[in-house]
């Protein structure tokens, strides 16, 4: 039988599970993607780095897992997230190793010599917090080279609720030195956002020649949280990167063919039990570009997807697609479009002007008792860009 919420456009395991994207890199003009995955919906497996790529961000083509976790090794526990960075034709892989006996994920640097086919062995090239910080949580490196040498950044949370950004610096990319905290922030509640106990994931990109930060937050008592950023200047003002409740775990192509390029984690909003009887889970998300609107990140899907619109593009393995729709709403205007499935199943969005809101509202979407029917809510959602729509809605 066709499962119909099978994604055909997204980046995603024929089964198994997949969650957070890392290291996406331009390699000679190809984009290389890798990602957290499980070959079983088993959350007791350790993860691997899953890898696809790509000539145009559109047809993606799987390849067997790029890092495998070595028993007894530094990562046993699970090759967990991190990025990409080519150096001296060699490909860099920095993540997270986990070992079961210990408090923190290390952060750990593997090679590739064959283009980011497979990587080497791990070494770790940064000592874990030490016991008198108060570190409850570090993982997930972000490296990038600049015209002094290389950075990199660690997510971090500390017992006093204060989540961080920890900084290193290396001159040859193997021996690192902290520079302290690029960005810190005690936990609060900011517009409606929970800026968390904790940063994982972080990113740093340049916009429109600003430095912005990305982080997940989260929390020992709530996990994953909302994709924030903050700009590294001015005042520390945190914002939603997206708006609805299945996008996590950013990660980003700084530089490249396509410029800068932005993927997340996207989930089904189903129970585990679900997930299990389906026998796959999660998708990367379409790639989107970025820009900074009023000193706030905004994003778009990437340019190069619309030939998936244009007649030119097939889905692969024999996919067939059914009904497909896009509604634009060219202004601002009060109302409701509803997409109507069945007798009983809609899914409308809002828009109220006087309230400043767009609303996605789900609660009649599905029947199926384990659907998440909580409501996506953007308040103040129309920028001052006259030359994009007001309202596209794709199904």
């Amino acid at each position: 039988m066709t499962d119909h919420h099978l994604p055909q456009f997204h980046v995603r395991l024929p089964r198994g599970y997949l969650n957070d994207p890392n290291g996406p890199i331009d390699i000679g003009g190809r984009a290389h993607l890798y990602f957290q995955s499980r070959p079983l919906v088993d959350l007791e497996i350790p993860v691997e780095w899953g890898h696809a790529t790509s000539e145009d961000l559109v047809h993606w083509s799987l390849h067997r897992p790029a890092i495998v976790p070595v028993p007894g090794g530094a990562d046993s526990g699970g090759a967990w997230s991190g990025n990409t960075v080519l150096h001296d034709d060699v490909v860099r892989a920095y993540y997270s190793g986990k070992v079961d006996h210990s408090p923190f994920q290390s952060v750990l640097l593997a090679e590739s010599s064959d283009g980011g086919t497979s990587f080497g062995p791990p070494v770790q090239v940064v000592a874990d917090p030490a016991a008198d910080e108060g570190i409850t949580m570090f993982r997930d490196p972000f490296v990038w080279q600049d015209e002094d040498g290389w950075s990199m950044v660690v997510g971090a949370a500390a017992a006093n609720q204060t989540a961080a950004v920890r900084h290193y610096r290396s001159a040859d990319g193997v021996t690192w030195a902290s520079a302290g905290d690029l960005v810190a922030m005690t936990r609060a509640t900011v517009e409606g956002i929970d800026t968390g106990a904790g940063w994982e994931c972080p990113q740093i990109l340049t916009v429109d020649g600003t430095d912005v930060a990305l982080m997940a937050s989260w929390s020992h008592e709530d996990g994953p949280g909302e994709v924030i950023a903050v700009p590294l200047t001015g005042t520390l003002h945190p914002d939603r990167v997206d708006h609805g409740q299945h996008f996590y775990a950013p990660s980003v192509m700084r530089t490249g063919s396509w410029g800068a390029v932005l993927f997340g984690w996207v989930t089904e909003g189903r129970p585990l039990e679900a997930t299990a009887q389906a026998g796959w889970s999660g998708a990367v998300s379409l790639p989107r570009r970025v820009w900074l609107t009023d000193g706030r990140l905004a994003s778009a899907p990437h340019p190069a997807v619309e030939s998936l619109r244009a007649g030119t593009s097939r889905p692969g393995h024999g996919a067939t697609i059914g009904a497909q729709v896009e509604i634009v709403l060219p202004t601002p205007v009060t109302g409701v479009v509803r997409l109507r499935f069945s007798e009983a199943e809609y899914l409308d969005v809002r828009v109220d002007l006087e309230a400043d809101t767009l609303t996605v509202d789900r609660s009649r979407a599905s029947g199926d008792a384990r659907a998440d029917t909580s409501p996506a809510v953007v308040r103040a959602p129309f920028g001052p860009r006259t030359e994009l729509p007001a309202v596209r809605v794709f199904v």
